[in-house]
């Protein structure tokens, strides 16, 4: 028998997923973010979820080549442009879109021979100081790129910062308007925070990433319930021994949790090498048996404890759910044991370990 630990990948929940957040922006063309691997979700595994998207986005060239081999026949966006100007070679072969935030990469299409000018989106330095040009040298780097027989289409985007926070996307907003007033093109604007929190940044298109996969935009002040949003991962796991503590009785490396009385607590099959965060701490939620309960000190490479006192009945065999769905139905956001750990549910889902098996659940 294999090792009892399963992340299960529900396409139904990732459909309803798109066509809740589609339903926020119903004048908008959705592109749905899969870059890092889809959150750590497999590209190939989820394409047939995300097929009511208007476009696909990443970043990594080798990710654009597996969807293009995966079927889909629809647009690419390479979220960070390209990195050299070969890349523009493979941007013309499978019909890439592709962004623009520097001068190198305007004179490497400059420099770039196709027979078929590209899409690109031009990309607004508002206020995150990431990537993208500065808003007084924007319309001079829009009228280079309108100058190349090399591009067809521009567009323009920008990136918000603070979309999920109070600080809101307003002072972006005005800036990127002022950048391309009166410029022609397509605009878009909207993250995950952007597209639940900020109508008035939908735009042309908007591209959620996380809020896609089932984590809340924005954690610290709304679930995932709250967005109607479905857990699309769930990983689940068994109690694979029971120790009955005393008093006293310590657990675990390091010997962190001292029990304060007697407790019976059950060992899951799970530990940092199959991604559960070794930085969770005592108390992070969990549920077994569909039974919320909470983690017992220190988390191992393979192992972790569990506190078995509010499912008396749990025994070696009994469901863990670390987060997802369990099989009873009973939803444990993946933000709440982010939470619990000091993280995001970004994290956790892109450090799903390859070792851990995977189980695809089909939408229909």
């Amino acid at each position: 028998m294999p090792r009892p630990i399963l992340a299960l990948i529900d396409l139904l929940a990732l459909s309803q997923n798109l066509d809740a957040l589609r339903r926020r922006a119903p004048h908008a063309r959705l592109c749905a973010v899969v870059k890092a691997n889809a959150y750590g979700h497999g590209i190939e595994r989820v394409l047939e979820g995300l097929r009511g998207a208007d476009a696909l986005a990443l970043l990594d060239l080798n990710e654009a080549e597996r969807v293009r081999a995966a079927g889909w026949r629809g647009p690419i966006w390479m979220l960070e442009g390209v990195f050299e100007s070969r890349d523009l070679d493979l941007c013309s072969r499978l019909g890439l879109w592709h962004t623009v935030h520097d001068d190198g990469q305007i004179d490497a299409l400059s420099r770039h021979k196709t027979q078929l000018a590209h899409r690109v989106f031009l990309k607004l330095n508002s206020g995150m100081n990431r990537l993208g040009f500065a808003p007084m040298r924007y319309r001079s780097a829009w009228a280079r790129l309108q100058a190349l027989p090399q591009v067809d289409e521009i567009s323009h985007m920008t990136h918000f910062s603070d979309a999920d926070g109070e600080s809101g996307v307003a002072h972006q907003m005005s800036v990127f308007e002022e950048a391309v007033r009166d410029l022609p093109g397509e605009r878009s604007l909207a993250n995950s925070a952007a597209l639940l929190r900020h109508p008035d940044t939908h735009a042309d298109w908007v591209r959620p990433g996380i809020a896609l996969y089932g984590s809340s935009p924005d954690a610290g002040q709304h679930n995932s319930a709250h967005w109607g949003l479905q857990p699309v991962m769930s990983l689940r796991s068994q109690v694979v021994g029971v120790q009955e503590l005393r008093a006293g009785d310590r657990l675990g490396y390091g010997s962190i949790f001292v029990a304060d009385g007697a407790l019976r607590i059950g060992i899951v099959a799970c530990g940092y090498a199959d991604g559960y965060p070794r930085h969770a701490g005592t108390g992070t939620p969990v549920l077994v048996n569909g039974v919320r309960t909470r983690t017992l000190g220190r988390v191992s490479m393979d192992m972790l404890a569990v506190d078995l006192s509010p499912c008396p009945g749990a025994t070696v065999g009994s469901e863990v759910t670390l987060w997802g769905r369990s099989s009873a139905g009973v939803v444990l956001p993946i933000d709440e044991v982010a939470a619990a750990a000091g993280t995001l549910g970004y994290e956790l889902m892109c450090a799903l370990a390859t070792r851990v098996p995977v189980q695809v659940l089909k939408a229909s």
